[in-house]
């Protein structure tokens, strides 16, 4: 009887374990893992379905699955720091298990890997952008003058500037958008904040974070970059505005402005058609927080 009962503790406890797999999303990645004698799989696609088939599994016995994105050369890295060696499996396990905690992780929820991978590679991206971001923010050090943190200070300006933006929305659901011309290429961030049927904001934290970084990122360089708000509600016509990056603040954008901006393609400049239904507007007067600062850094 006492033997029964820990072979039923065992898999209760199995079921309540969260376990982490390291996904390779592309060919290029699988080829990389293949120099590896002890990595025995000989074919991507083959390798997706073994996964997606064990992912299924785990959920069907009741086990939580987060899947973590698995790239080589951040492994072979992991494994040289450590002194680990590469063509050994536990070292995967190592590395996969640091990801858990460290990288960016998509639960398991039944959902396909054609719609699990496209979230799990965009949660990578945002990761990376505001790690580059909130790099070079703190690159920024003081002000000359007053002594200020300039990093600091521009990210709790951009942290008002978006509660602002945000609370003069009006109803409905927003899509923000954010884009700063920096080194090597354009940093753009993604914003979604969603009414709940009691008309609260719903905000990702890890996104509003990225997004915030990438402002103020901007706002402290004086990059060029711009903001493009779309609001959606049920019953009215979705209104689109922007405004530029000025200086260390924002400044609004024309009709015509916004228009031009929505609808150009931004990697080829290509013009793109307009929608139908969506009025190409001036945004509302953020007041205060739009207002460019009194000292420059």
């Amino acid at each position: 009887m006492a033997h029964t009962d820990r072979q039923t503790m065992r898999r209760v406890l199995r079921r309540e374990i969260a376990g982490t797999i390291g996904l390779l999303t592309d060919e290029h990645d699988f080829r990389a893992m293949r120099r590896y004698r002890s990595f025995t799989f000989d074919n991507h696609t083959s390798y997706l379905q073994q996964v997606e088939a064990l992912l299924k599994m785990r959920a069907s016995q009741g086990s939580h699955t987060a899947v973590a994105l698995f790239d080589p050369q951040e492994y072979a890295e992991f494994c040289a720091d450590t002194g680990l060696d590469p063509d050994v499996q536990s070292s995967r396990t190592r590395f996969t298990a640091e990801l858990a905690t460290t990288g960016p992780v998509v639960p398991y929820e039944g959902q396909s890997l054609a719609d699990l991978v496209p979230t799990l590679v965009d949660e990578a991206v945002r990761q990376a952008t505001w790690e580059y971001a909130s790099t070079l923010l703190a690159r920024l050090g003081a002000c000359a003058s007053c002594g200020e943190d300039i990093g600091r200070a521009a990210f709790t300006r951009a942290s008002h500037l978006l509660v602002r933006i945000l609370d003069t929305a009006g109803a409905g659901n927003r899509h923000l958008v954010c884009s700063v011309s920096a080194t090597p290429e354009t940093l753009v961030s993604v914003l979604h904040a969603d009414e709940d049927d009691h008309g609260a904001i719903q905000l990702d934290e890890a996104e509003a974070l990225e997004f915030t970084t990438v402002l103020a990122l901007g706002m402290a360089t004086q990059s060029p970059g711009g903001l493009v708000m779309r609001t959606s509600a049920p019953g009215t016509t979705d209104r689109v505005y922007g405004w530029r990056l000025r200086g260390e603040g924002i400044a609004p954008l024309t009709a015509g402005e916004v228009f031009d901006a929505y609808c150009t393609d931004i990697e080829s400049g290509d013009l793109i058609s307009p929608e139908s239904d969506v009025d190409y507007c001036v945004p509302p007067d953020l007041g205060e927080e739009g207002q460019m600062p009194g000292h420059r850094h």
